[in-house]
């Protein structure tokens, strides 16, 4: 099997904190497969991803819990492993801090340092994260179609000569870890305006990702590019909100719009 970083490989849990756990990626790297170039990919976006078991000491010892927030760019080089991000948190488990300030200083310095673009990190409450059900706009979930392919197939999209702005989304979206194989699962909106693009086709592509083995992020631009490319729309937004593995979820957006707005600042109630 290849290894990538930590992925697929046995774990030894750290015992205090250590920076060097976490493993950036070049987004190039997958980007290239998919026809886009880092510094110019034609989106802006971002990647964020919410922390529920993280936990650090006080200075008398008491343990610490709360649920941390991370968001930066997709504009920026490098992404953080999913394993090695996990590892990382888990170092400060038995780790004393003077504060919580201390904890958002230290993790913030880390991971703008191997992202290499500005990090935001956040400690929530696990008592006031709030909940929604759904994604807002139409479901394509009740489409009557036939699915016999689950293989990346872009040729399910067409549109229709229609003008109009729509917000869809599906909660059907499957992919697998680019390594461990491990299922990926995830809710997606998809907001544009431009030819109506055929709902049941564009539910059979999703669908089609099911047995791809890809990266949260890559799943994203990579739909993103298909719908840019067969159907031109003018705006376009794509949103995954992925549920959680190892108490991390990742929610990557990619928007043609700079000042682009998170459809959902909240967790849907299966993550």
């Amino acid at each position: 099997m290849t290894t990538l970083g930590h992925l697929g490989q046995k774990s030894n849990y750290p015992k205090q904190y250590n920076p060097d756990l976490l493993f950036a990626i070049p987004r190039q790297i997958k980007r290239l497969e998919i026809g886009l170039n880092s510094a110019q990919p034609g989106f802006y976006g971002v990647d964020i991803w919410n922390h529920y078991e993280l936990s650090w000491l006080d200075s008398k010892g008491k343990p610490c819990v709360a649920i941390g927030k991370i968001t930066y760019s997709a504009l920026s080089p490098n992404i953080i492993e999913s394993k090695s991000m996990k590892l990382y948190f888990n170092s400060f488990n038995a780790t004393k801090l003077a504060s919580a300030q201390e904890l958002i200083t230290t993790v913030t310095k880390d991971l703008t340092n191997k992202v290499e673009a500005p990090v935001s990190f956040e400690l929530l409450s696990i008592y006031n994260i709030s909940i929604i059900t759904a994604l807002p706009g139409i479901c394509l979930d009740q489409q009557d179609i036939i699915c016999d392919n689950y293989s990346p197939n872009p040729d399910f999209l067409y549109c229709d000569d229609i003008e109009l702005s729509e917000e869809l989304y599906s909660d059907l979206l499957k992919s697998n870890c680019a390594i461990t194989n491990q299922p990926d699962w995830g809710s997606i909106y998809i907001s544009y305006t431009g030819k109506k693009i055929n709902h049941a086709g564009l539910l059979k592509f999703i669908i089609s990702l099911r047995n791809t083995n890809e990266f949260h992020e890559q799943c994203v631009e990579y739909i993103f590019r298909q719908i840019i490319l067969k159907c031109a729309p003018k705006h376009l937004t794509v949103y995954a909100c992925y549920t959680r593995r190892g108490g991390v979820d990742i929610n990557p957006l990619r928007s043609t719009n700079k000042n682009y707005i998170v459809p959902s600042p909240n967790r849907l109630n299966r993550q």
